[in-house]
């Protein structure tokens, strides 16, 4: 109803799975998600949900693409994205920041890329990332960092100890393998 009136120009999901992505193209009678918005870095590349994605027409918009390193619950103990020295040898190859080599990486993946900051710096250099392209073998190589880790995922602390919150829940995304 809200497109055949005008209120909204298309429909998007976040932080869905492909399963609950299938219900909803299932359900659709006349109009299908048009795009998904989910985290995704090196560190969780959601290649096979990014490939489902494709295959049913919907476009993957990717947050926090630098691994959230300034999010309030991050424990000391988190790996830290742009501090990677692999990546960071990658930047000084092309005289970039690692986090420009990550903004490439999903552009250069077909994705749609929202980095958050807050920095003036930094946010004209998130856009000063056309002007290099990451050879086929470091698109791989920083796929390969891959280890299904997520920074954002919603926790609460159960009696001394961090939990994902909802987990339980019917509807918690995270639960299915992409």
């Amino acid at each position: 109803e809200c497109v055949d009136e005008g209120l909204v120009k298309s429909l998007g999901l976040s932080n869905f799975n492909s399963i609950q992505i299938k219900e909803v193209i299932d359900a659709a009678t006349k109009y299908k998600p048009e795009v998904l918005q989910v985290e995704s870095h090196p560190y969780l590349t959601q290649t096979k949900l990014i490939e489902f994605c494709n295959s049913n027409n919907i476009v993957v918009t990717a947050y926090s693409p630098l691994g959230s390193p300034d999010r309030p619950w991050a424990k000391e103990s988190d790996p830290c994205l742009l501090n990677d020295p692999r990546l960071v040898d990658i930047a000084q190859k092309y005289g970039k920041s690692p986090a420009q080599v990550l903004i490439r990486f999903q552009t250069q993946r077909g994705l749609i890329v929202i980095p958050k900051s807050v920095n003036p710096g930094r946010i004209k250099q998130n856009f000063e990332t056309t002007d290099f392209t990451l050879s086929e073998e470091e698109m791989r190589f920083l796929g390969s960092f891959n280890r299904d880790w997520r920074a954002c995922i919603p926790s609460i602390e159960v009696d001394g100890t961090m939990i994902p919150r909802d987990a339980e829940h019917i509807y918690f995304p995270f639960n299915a393998k992409f």
